[in-house]
């Protein structure tokens, strides 16, 4: 039922077309909605272009708060300053607003009564007419525009069409920005506690090993056991360069992130950058066409070969290595290979390779694991017939073109 001085604006026949002016402007509009990715920014704006498109002396535009209680007001265009300050949040059920957003259709009145009463300003007494456009999302009202005219005057049904069509494109690009938040939000999380296994693989262990042979030379210090104390010091020392060294790695991961020219551009670059930092030549043999990979999957992807090549670079004790990507059988396999000592965990260890047997506990495995995981993915290692190692990301390509 209708409050008091309250109309619906629902078309009860066949909707008529909006003229090329109203036209022009909902494609002015709906063109820069893919723009901007702060949905109060977008609001505001709107605001603007709905009070200019209507010819309408003031506005505001208000989202339904967490509660689903309240209404919370992002802009206002033309109002008193009193007035904004007593309508930052109203209940959801206020006035012509609520009934607006209680029923989810287009509504005017002529009668601002109680408007003037809840913000104490005589300003809504003069106004002629409002117009409230709802802002919904399938089925679902995030919002409200309302609209103040200064005469009063019956809205066109084909303006209230047409402002329809608008609450609808932004309903769509408030829920967008919405889940584009929750996403980025996992992303980080997901991040943070990929960058802290990371720090527990590479620097958290050398540090318990540290201490473990601290406590071993002070032991020989106190026995007067100058020939073992050495031993250990410099155990210690090795293992201090070692973690310095993972430290600078860890860095430098945590600072190369995801090149916004794409996956390949992003492997070409580290391509360039690794003999310069460690020496090893590095070939990059890229034999897809298209990859048709989403930004996420292409910087997981990114990470795990940036993993692998740095376990070359700790570990390996190799001269030389080689990136490729691949789609082959219905799976993207994305591969790093090298020419050194293999990996002692999941072999028989080439000749030498066991003075390097207590750097493997440096793999960082499980981080390229968890990375997989993400991409329904797997890690396969294995050690080469010819010496070195061979480390795989596989994943379906089905399942990355459905992303």
């Amino acid at each position: 039922m209708n409050q008091p001085g309250t109309y619906p604006l629902q078309a009860e026949g066949p909707a008529r077309h909006t003229d090329l002016r109203g036209l022009r402007a909902l494609s002015e509009f709906t063109s820069g909605l893919a723009e901007e990715h702060d949905p109060e920014k977008l609001l505001e704006r709107s605001l603007g272009t709905m009070i200019r498109l209507a010819g309408a002396q003031a506005g505001s535009v208000r989202v339904v708060t967490s509660d689903g209680a309240h209404m919370r007001l992002v802009a206002a265009q033309g109002l008193p300053p009193e007035a904004v300050v007593e309508e930052q949040l109203v209940p959801l059920d206020c006035g012509l607003c609520g009934a607006a957003v209680r029923d989810d259709a287009v509504r005017q009145s002529f009668d601002l009564e109680h408007c003037a009463e809840h913000t104490a300003s005589d300003y809504f007494r003069e106004i002629g007419a409002a117009v409230v456009v709802p802002l919904t999302h399938m089925g679902q009202v995030l919002g409200a525009y309302t609209l103040f005219f200064a005469e009063k005057r019956d809205t066109p049904e084909e303006l209230g069409l047409l402002f329809r069509s608008i609450s609808e494109h932004l309903g769509m690009a408030l829920e967008n920005a919405r889940l584009l938040r929750e996403n980025m939000r996992m992303t980080l999380v997901r991040e943070r506690q990929l960058m802290a296994n990371e720090v527990h693989d590479s620097l958290a262990q050398t540090m318990a090993y540290m201490k473990i042979r601290l406590a071993m030379m002070q032991e020989a210090l106190d026995a007067s056991e100058q020939a073992r104390a050495s031993k250990h010091a410099g155990e210690v020392q090795q293992a201090l360069d070692g973690a310095y060294a993972d430290l600078r790695e860890l860095l430098s991961q945590f600072r190369n992130r995801m090149d916004p020219l794409g996956l390949v551009h992003a492997l070409e670059e580290l391509k360039t950058q690794f003999h310069d930092r460690t020496g090893i030549e590095l070939a990059f043999d890229n034999r897809t066409t298209n990859l048709g990979l989403s930004v996420d999957e292409e910087s997981q992807v990114f990470h795990v070969m940036q993993e692998a090549l740095a376990n070359v670079a700790r570990h390996s004790g190799a001269k030389h290595a080689r990136l490729i990507m691949e789609l082959a059988g219905g799976e993207y396999r994305f591969t790093v290979e090298d020419d050194g000592l293999g990996f002692y965990a999941f072999g028989q260890p080439r000749e030498g390779a066991e003075q390097h047997s207590h750097l493997r506990h440096h793999l960082g495995v499980n981080i390229m694991r968890e990375r997989a995981q993400q991409l329904d993915g797997r890690i396969e290692i294995s050690n080469l017939p010819q010496g070195g190692a061979r480390v795989s990301l596989v994943f379906s390509a089905q399942r990355a073109s459905s992303a």
